[in-house]
């Protein structure tokens, strides 16, 4: 699969998210979508990025962006993450790495040495047409919502 670069359509989806509404990307037409894929629910990095969005969530949306968080965890653990942070946004499940796939955020990492396949933390902003605007493939967790604001006009 392609690199997906900014200024491609981003490729379409239809989920169910952690609460069993159907979501698609047709959902955003007209709105600008922060698409943010994560590793996991409840580790250290990935709550740290989730509350800062949380955090600046008024920030995000008074600047016109809707947010959707994606990870391989199931549904059940998205509803659980979610209320534990009381998180405002759309976490979408996907153990079957169908979006995950799409948007080519699976790939080789490293830890301690050691190299395995896992989910490569990066973010999708998608401008009111479908078209992928920016892309941040490194995201500080500390501070994603400054950083995406500043890099959006």
């Amino acid at each position: 699969m392609s690199i997906l670069q900014e200024g491609d359509k981003a490729p379409a989806f239809s989920v169910k998210d952690s609460e069993g509404n159907q979501v698609s990307l047709d959902d955003f037409k007209g709105k600008k979508l922060v698409l943010y894929f994560y590793p996991q629910d409840n580790t250290p990095t990935c709550t740290v990025q989730a509350c800062n969005l949380r955090d600046n969530f008024s920030l995000l949306t008074k600047r016109g962006f809707s947010v959707v968080g994606v990870s391989p965890d199931e549904e059940s653990s998205h509803k659980k993450f979610a209320a534990k942070f009381s998180l405002p946004f759309v976490l979408i499940a996907d153990p079957e790495h169908e979006i995950i796939g799409k948007y080519g955020v699976w790939g080789e990492k490293q830890m301690y040495g050691k190299k395995y396949m896992g989910l490569l933390r990066t973010t999708f902003v998608i401008d009111e047409a479908g078209l992928i605007e920016k892309i941040f493939r490194k995201p500080k967790s500390k501070e994603h919502a400054q950083e995406i604001l500043a890099a959006m006009p």
